[in-house]
Formats: structure tokens, C-alpha cells, sequence
């Protein structure tokens, strides 16, 4: 289903838009700028999607038990000789 709607174009706009069709890439103007709405809607949807998942990986890392940059540190040294004894190196 399409409904009409009246967009208002700037003059670099317009005139990009018709070399799109001059060029036979889209077979007009209306198909131009439904195409830009379709990008513009998946980049959204991108953008938000990638925002809730930050936003539980945040969640999860604030309810993790955090240790002292120290403690990290020999917890990371630990886990590399560990592994080195495991590797026989």
C-alpha cells in the first residue's frame, strides 16, 4: 500500500535524486526517496539494536563482581603461568 505524502527537497537533493533516474538506477523520483526512507529505517533499527546490546552488556558488567586493578593483574599473571605450566613452556 503507498500513500501520497509532499516532500520538500533541497535543490543539491533534487537534483541528485533525477541523475538517479536519468541514470535508469531507480525508475523514479518517489522510488529514490523510498529507498533513502528504507536505509534510513534499517540504520535505525541498527543503531538501536546495537544500543540495547550495549546496554545489557553494561548491565551484566555492573553486576559482576569487580576486583582492584592489582588483583587483576595477578589474577591475569597467575592465569598466564597456569597456562604456560599447562603448555609445558
Amino acid at each position: 500500500m503507498s500513500v501520497k505524502a509532499s516532500v520538500s527537497l533541497t535543490a543539491r537533493q533534487a537534483d541528485f535524486a533525477r541523475s538517479l533516474v536519468t541514470a535508469g538506477r531507480y525508475p523514479s523520483l518517489s522510488a529514490v526517496v523510498q529507498r533513502g526512507l528504507e536505509l534510513l529505517r534499517a540504520e535505525t533499527e541498527t543503531r538501536e539494536a546495537e544500543l540495547a546490546a550495549l546496554r545489557g552488556l553494561l548491565a551484566a558488567r555492573a553486576d559482576e563482581a569487580t576486583m582492584a586493578p592489582g588483583e587483576g593483574r595477578s589474577a591475569t599473571e597467575a592465569m598466564i603461568a597456569e597456562r604456560r605450566r599447562a603448555h609445558g613452556l
